[in-house]
């Protein structure tokens, strides 16, 4: 069970590597743009607020490596307490998908992490 709740661990914390590089590289480039569905202008306006945003998921990503490299259940929870509540937020206040690409792994891989104790 503890293999699980880690390759959980692990997929949560890529996608926040990933959420780092569509936000802080990405946003005000045609890939970004097609998969946030912006305009150019919007992009532009916008992409020193995704770029914070992007940092803050490096730094989620980062904790969850953390608490993997130091086989530290509490600090492996604390991380994705972070990520469900971000997820929760960014669900219902910008894009409802967020609960199911951000809440719902993190969710997952903290059940996993209980279970595995």
């Amino acid at each position: 069970m503890k293999l699980g709740a880690d390759i959980l661990i692990i997929l949560v914390a890529v996608l926040h590597l990933g959420f780092l590089a569509l936000e802080m590289f990405f946003w005000d480039h045609p890939f970004g743009r097609e998969r946030f569905k912006m305009t150019p202008e919007y992009s532009k306006a916008s992409a020193s607020l995704a770029a914070n945003q992007g940092l803050y998921n490096g730094f989620l990503a980062a904790g969850l490596v953390w608490g993997l490299i130091a086989k530290d259940t509490s600090i492996q929870i604390f991380f994705l307490v972070c990520v469900v509540i971000a997820g929760i937020y960014g669900g219902l206040t910008t894009r409802r998908t967020i609960l199911y690409i951000q809440a719902l792994p993190g969710l997952l891989a903290l059940a996993a992490v209980f279970l595995a104790r």
